[in-house]
């Protein structure tokens, strides 16, 4: 039976993530760019002042919501910066050779538009109960913003998103993650999946506050030890990056030959790969992000700007650092995949500390995207059949940590690349009928902070001569 389904799977895989699936993601994207002017080129600089910067500020009037822009954004980045920043970008070098990098900063950089366009579209379209709940995400979008005609649309994005979070955000989290401890520490699967079933039912239970606030703590910090890892070893190899850069952009449109123990990649595993293995790290055309977009105290727009900056340090910084490390180490040359591949480059890089980082990293890492993803699919499942079925979904999702704790490697992999495809397809299809409500966000939005810019320059000059 396992046999047949994979069978089944490969097939489906081949259709879902073959040419037209990849026209239709990066399409969008670039579709999506267009529209609002290359907004995340121009405006990359204003974007982050009216986002990160304003942290260091006091803070003005909120809007309407459960969490902080920056606990959602956080939130948001525990589910993407996991495992597909270090054992994603690995498989995708192993698979698709170095070029597979350059094909996932392509997709991530029409992505930022992507994630911009579902942050906005989930605030926008977002409902609040008569106790104060929100509930927003794609399918709030796809039948409050294209009409109730369209519900089956969105019915089948939450089915499908329910389905994907046990992939992407579960199984896949807690296979990486016990096959790092039984590696690093001896530590055996089951010991994991019970543990881990713990720590994740300790924290969702509380729901999105809880999620938030263990979010807000856990990920700017485990970023920050990764990537300062990342640039330690990257020091010590500083000679070998622009050959790194050179085996990226090479390979990207070129056969990458075999060496050592890496059987060579062509262009076309180059591209799928760097397309898959992108979109699983920063889940740009997902459409997850905007479940927790959604509950954030923001404007629309204001709150799709931090999911274009979300993009931007998931994989233009932290799977760059992660890239980098594997081609200037040399360890491709190994034959080693995922999670053990990073892991050894790092270990090159940094003898006795290195692996360390590695293994801690992917612990936190996971653990982090569990949660958020944990939140995705209760809320897709409750949109589709209910809030009854919050708690039993939470059980489940629990449960099944265990079985990806002991599972293969390989199967939970292609299952996930399998689910993330098929939810994707409704949310790109609804971005693309919605870009025009985009576009009005952003006018409004923009227009707001000239009006906001002119009375400030108005009350530093005071009042004019004669009056």
């Amino acid at each position: 039976m396992i046999h047949g389904l994979m069978v089944f799977n490969d097939w489906l895989n081949n259709i879902v993530w073959g040419p037209p699936f990849m026209i239709l993601l990066v399409g969008t994207g670039i579709y999506l760019t267009v529209r609002i002017g290359f907004f995340q080129f121009t405006h990359l600089r204003f974007a982050w002042q009216r986002t990160f910067a304003t942290l260091f500020r006091s803070r003005r009037k909120e809007e309407k919501g459960v969490i902080s822009p920056f606990q959602a954004v956080t939130s948001a980045m525990a589910a993407t910066i996991g495992v597909g920043n270090i054992a994603g970008v690995a498989t995708a070098i192993a698979l698709g050779g170095p070029g597979a990098i350059f094909w996932m900063w392509m997709v991530a950089l029409v992505g930022m538009a992507t994630k911009l366009a579902e942050a906005t579209l989930g605030v926008k379209y977002r409902q609040v109960d008569s106790e104060g709940n929100i509930s927003g995400g794609v399918f709030h979008y796809i039948e409050n913003g294209l009409g109730k005609r369209w519900k089956w649309l969105a019915l089948l994005y939450a089915v499908l998103a329910g389905l994907a979070a046990f992939g992407i955000g579960n199984m896949v989290q807690a296979n990486t993650m016990a096959h790092a401890l039984e590696t690093g520490m001896g530590i055996p699967n089951w010991v994991t999946g019970i543990v881990v079933m713990v720590l994740v039912g300790l924290v969702t239970l509380g729901g999105i506050k809880r999620i938030a606030i263990t979010a807000a703590r856990i990920v700017p910090t485990m970023a920050l030890i990764y990537v300062i890892g990342a640039i330690g070893v990257l020091v010590s190899f500083y000679d070998q990056i622009p050959a790194a850069f050179g085996q990226i952009f090479a390979g990207a449109f070129t056969t990458t030959s075999a060496i050592g123990g890496f059987a060579g990649a062509t262009m076309a595993l180059a591209i799928r790969y760097g397309i898959a293995r992108g979109i699983f790290s920063n889940e740009a055309g997902l459409g997850s992000a905007s479940i927790v977009h959604a509950q954030a105290k923001n404007k629309p727009y204001a709150q799709g700007l931090w999911g274009m900056w979300e993009v931007f340090i998931d994989t233009l910084v932290v799977c760059t650092m992660t890239a980098l490390v594997i081609l200037v180490t040399g360890v491709i040359q190994t034959g080693q995949t995922g999670a053990e591949l990073t892991s050894s480059a790092f270990a090159s890089g940094l003898p006795g500390l290195g692996g360390w980082i590695v293994l801690v990293s992917i612990v936190l890492f996971s653990y982090s995207t569990m949660l958020t993803w944990n939140f995705y699919g209760e809320k897709s499942w409750e949109y589709a059949f209910g809030p009854k079925v919050v708690t039993p979904y939470r059980l489940i999702f629990i449960g099944f940590l265990f079985l990806g704790a002991i599972g293969g490697l390989t199967t939970v992999w292609d299952i996930s690349d399998t689910l993330n495809g098929l939810m994707a397809a409704p949310n790109l299809l609804a971005l693309i009928l919605l870009a025009g409500v985009l576009v009005k966000e952003k006018v409004k939005y923009m227009k707001e902070q000239s009006e906001e810019a002119a009375r400030k320059d108005a009350d530093e000059k005071g009042p004019s001569d004669g009056q």
